[in-house]
């Protein structure tokens, strides 16, 4: 099948929203289904891999369900319009801009935050990181108990739906958090990882208990070498 101009300007608008993402092993993940449309990323492991601090249940609906409507509603958001071509990124820093594309910038938003915190977990995660992150958290915060206390309190003091996150700032680390879908990039911050506190995410296995999710997330969950390959990037 032969392309025309547009659609090959198209296809090379969706390949470049492909890599959009901070780093290698996410940008792989989040593909447009045509040059116009985003799709659902696959998670980085099995929906069990997290048990039994995160149930499969808890991802067949956090994944397959919330973040799913996030990339259908974006889809419908964005057709016939200038930003159907841009990067995932792009959209973003645009919609941010401007308050009467928070609809935009809701769903982009969430389709980024979600895609990124997949990848902020791992299979036999937590514990604490080495290397020159390890160095750099010590620098930073004075020591990885300084900056346990500091996420901790960010996840559990965030009113109501949002994020927590660990990010470059100017050249500093930083945790952070943001309400509802806000995230660091709006902000001129590089996410170097992030744990969601909407109650979906963690409801089923934790009920209201949002204290014992976070100490599970750093204790059994975080993926230290994603912080490391996005510092080693940014």
């Amino acid at each position: 099948m032969q392309l025309t101009k547009r659609e090959c300007f198209k296809l090379v608008a969706g390949l470049a929203a492909a890599v959009a993402l901070p780093f290698p092993a996410i940008a792989k993940t989040l593909k447009k289904e045509n040059p116009m449309s985003f799709v659902l990323p696959e998670l980085p492991y099995a929906k069990d891999a997290l048990e039994p601090h995160i149930g499969a249940k808890t991802l067949e609906i956090h994944h397959g369900k919330h973040h799913q409507a996030y990339i259908t509603n974006l889809n419908n958001l964005l057709k016939d319009s200038p930003l159907e071509l841009k990067s995932l990124e792009d959209i973003i820093l645009d919609a941010a801009k401007d308050p009467a594309k928070a609809g935009i910038f809701n769903n982009a938003a969430q389709v980024w935050n979600h895609t990124f915190y997949w990848h902020s977990m791992k299979p036999q995660g937590g514990g604490k990181p080495t290397g020159e992150l390890a160095k750099k958290i010590d620098a930073d915060f004075g020591s990885y108990d300084k900056f346990v206390e500091e996420f901790k309190a960010a996840g559990a003091t965030q009113f109501g739906s949002g994020w927590a996150w660990l990010v470059l700032d100017k050249g500093k680390l930083k945790v952070t958090k943001t309400g509802n879908a806000d995230l660091p990039l709006a902000h001129g911050q590089t996410a170097l990882l992030t744990m969601d506190v909407w109650e979906h995410a963690y409801y089923l296995d934790f009920q209201n208990r949002r204290p014992d999710y976070i100490s599970t997330f750093l204790d059994k969950l975080v993926n230290w070498e994603l912080a490391a390959q996005n510092l080693k990037h940014a």
